[in-house]
């Protein structure tokens, strides 16, 4: 089991969604049966997509595998290349490029509806043999599990990365489909990551506390490192051990938190890869989750 940050050597591996987000941002309250004026606008998502996106903006070079409908597949790889993020996308004949619609609530808080689309027709085909080379971080999105063909691709993902001694980290993504598959079948996929990316209600739901000293010590039995987001309040991480740093969160106006949890990942793994301490990279996660959370989009703009 690692029991410290690993260190990385090489591009990060992210495997995860493409999506196409639609965020909606009413004036007021909603009104059933009636009109609430609101600022509606479309722009590149996914949590696989995003994370790739904010760590080539953090200055950690990338690489994103995803699936895409093919019409969009010209256009979505230019994207990724024009950031500065390696594109491994294949093109779905038949399933479109996955959607999104976020509401966005007082404070920036969000709902969610979604349409994954052609992410869910990713296969351990689409891996190419070289997906690995150069590779120093195995990154994946908790959506890659919780649908079964998909879970394939994450679970032969982590078997390759722990035969070729690459240290691979897990963010869980939402507690909704977490709660769908059970915390401790959900667990023992992941088990071994080197750094695990729960926000607080994850971690609650995973461990069934509400103590975060007593949510690391559990997690810590299963990752090196446990690092716990917590919006407004922050961030800690630790292990088995409990709580060893703690990092305020960076005062801001909240225009929208779409991204902000995987902004915070690639800060955080841009200050690791520059050779910070688990405080220094509680510190840079938290500043590139400020950075995500005042603005309007999941993509760095």
């Amino acid at each position: 089991m690692v029991s410290s940050l690993p260190q990385i050597r090489g591009a990060v591996l992210v495997i995860g969604d493409v999506m196409e987000d639609i965020i909606v941002k009413p004036e007021g309250p909603m009104v059933r049966g009636s009109d609430v004026r609101a600022s509606i606008r479309s722009c590149p998502g996914g949590a696989g997509a995003n994370q790739a996106m904010w760590l080539a903006a953090s200055g950690v070079p990338a690489r994103f595998v995803g699936r895409v409908a093919a019409e969009d597949l010209e256009r979505v790889s230019h994207n990724f290349a024009r950031q500065g993020v390696e594109p491994v996308l294949i093109g779905d004949p038949d399933l479109p490029t996955g959607r999104l619609v976020s509401l966005v609530e007082g404070g920036g808080e969000r709902s969610f509806f979604t349409d994954r689309g052609a992410n869910l027709a990713l296969t351990p085909a689409d891996l190419p043999d070289t997906i690995f080379d150069g590779i120093g971080l195995v990154h994946l999105s908790g959506y890659t599990f919780f649908e079964t063909g998909t879970r394939a691709v994450a679970l032969e993902l982590i078997r390759r990365a722990k035969t070729a001694d690459i240290p691979f980290s897990i963010d869980p993504a939402s507690v909704g489909f977490l709660k769908d598959v059970g915390a401790a079948t959900f667990l023992n996929w992941i088990d071994g990551a080197a750094v695990f990316f729960p926000n607080a209600e994850e971690a609650g739901f995973l461990t069934g506390t509400v103590d975060l000293e007593a949510q690391c010590r559990a997690l810590g039995e299963r990752f090196g490192v446990v690092m716990i987001k917590r919006g407004a309040d922050g961030a800690v991480a630790g292990g088995k051990s409990g709580i060893s740093a703690s990092a305020p969160a960076v005062a801001l106006e909240v225009v929208d938190t779409t991204g902000a949890g995987d902004a915070f990942f690639a800060g955080f793994i841009a200050a690791l890869t520059a050779g910070g301490d688990l405080q220094q990279c509680l510190e840079g996660g938290n500043a590139a989750g400020a950075l995500a959370a005042g603005q309007f989009g999941a993509q760095p703009g």
